[in-house]
């Protein structure tokens, strides 16, 4: 991948890319405990993010405009057509784009079962990411 240099003022460079799949890992552990508290909207929210912060880190040592600069655009283009990923990581990113958090008057039930596809398919992202990373790293 090139040597790493750390940039705190960058909104990417801040974290390395081991550290944006850490990242991504204990932002899913948030989600998961929102959502076994009974918190949809912010597992929902948490889910999505933990997908996208590990995706800043394969964006560091695979670079592509396309992505965008928020972690939801990141997921988005991965979800596209266009995006040159594997079939499964392209239908985990649309079913996280796709989880929508509670809210109006329809409140729709959600199961434990809803709540662990969604953790899954940000585990998927978030495993392709590392696939990115690890295949960057110099072997020593």
């Amino acid at each position: 991948m090139g040597e790493f240099t750390r940039d705190p003022s960058h909104w990417l460079r801040r974290l390395s890319p081991d550290e944006w799949i850490r990242a991504g890992l204990a932002e899913l552990q948030r989600a998961v405990a929102a959502f076994e508290a009974g918190d949809a909207r912010a597992g929902v929210a948490g889910v999505k993010r933990a997908a996208g912060m590990a995706l800043n880190g394969a964006l560091i040592v695979e670079p592509d405009e396309r992505w965008g600069r928020t972690y939801v655009e990141h997921v988005r283009a991965l979800a596209g057509e266009g995006a040159r990923v594997p079939e499964a990581v392209r239908a985990a990113c649309r079913a996280v784009l796709e989880a929508m958090p509670p809210g109006g008057e329809v409140v729709p039930l959600r199961t434990p079962r809803w709540h662990e596809g969604l953790v899954e398919a940000s585990r998927d992202v978030i495993a392709h990411a590392w696939v990115v990373v690890k295949r960057h790293e110099k072997d020593d």
